[in-house]
């Protein structure tokens, strides 16, 4: 069987890529299982410091594969339950991955594609790529991609392009948060993940890590309860080595050594 994503090396950053250009990079089962062995496997790399999620061909991802799809239309209550939890642990083990994931978006993004792109740190995408919550379109609704992308858009934007399931382009997907950046080229938005893995990387890998965790963490809790996470998660950096090597190298003025020359 034909890899369904690639996976490169550009210094400490790891590209990983969509690989079915013929299918707009539409998900099957074999693609998220590949998916989610991949941010797996990065997550623990400690030589990887970034990774990017790109796609080939004229589309990002188009969402469900039109032949899972027709599996679908069989499955019983629980064989879809069962099936519905592949695409989310798919979206969680992307979005919980240790290591900043900058999504790099062009073309068609669909359905699913957006729950991809949005369970990802960061986004960049052309002003000319569209997107839209099509479910509802099919009669179906955008449940599993709901809470990755109401943290993007909140609950306004959401219930309007959630319900309507309008197109709309990388001009609008940037004001509404979905995306950090549009770009007008390519050359463009290959520019801005350079410059953004860059600031990723001088930073303490292990202290980006606990960042990820605790932003998640905090949302919803009560302020009494957040307050007990916040001060013993501080503390806990402060007097981990790499707290103590940044605190240190802050001091003397030099450099921490998790930054490279």
């Amino acid at each position: 069987m034909d890899q369904l994503i690639t996976i490169e090396r550009l210094g400490r950053t790891s590209r990983v890529t969509l690989r079915r250009p013929d299918l707009h990079n539409a998900f099957n089962d074999d693609m998220m299982c590949e998916l989610t062995g991949a941010f797996e496997r990065l997550g623990k790399d400690e030589a990887v410091r970034v990774i990017v999620l790109a796609a080939e061909g004229k589309s990002f991802c188009a969402g469900a594969d039109i032949h899972w799809m027709k599996r679908m239309v069989g499955y019983s209550f629980e064989e879809n339950v069962a099936d519905a939890r592949v695409l989310s642990g798919m979206l969680r083990t992307i979005r919980e991955c240790p290591k900043p994931v900058i999504a790099r978006v062009h073309g068609a993004t669909y359905g699913g594609g957006v729950g991809l792109m949005a369970a990802c740190d960061m986004a960049v995408a052309l002003k000319s790529a569209n997107f839209c919550l099509s479910e509802v379109k099919l009669g179906i609704l955008p449940a599993v991609i709901s809470p990755f992308v109401l943290e993007k858009i909140g609950p306004g934007a959401a219930r309007r392009y959630a319900l309507t399931a309008e197109v709309f382009d990388g001009v609008e997907a940037r004001r509404l948060g979905l995306v950090n950046e549009a770009a007008e080229s390519i050359e463009e938005m290959d520019e801005w993940i350079e410059k953004v893995a860059r600031a990723l990387a001088a930073n303490g890998p292990n202290a980006i890590a606990h960042c990820k965790r605790i932003l998640s963490d905090v949302v919803g809790v009560p302020w009494d309860q957040v307050e007990d996470i916040t001060t013993k998660k501080i503390s806990e950096l402060r007097v981990s080595p790499e707290g103590q090597e940044g605190l240190k190298a802050f001091l003397e003025k030099r450099k921490p050594s998790w930054i490279s020359e």
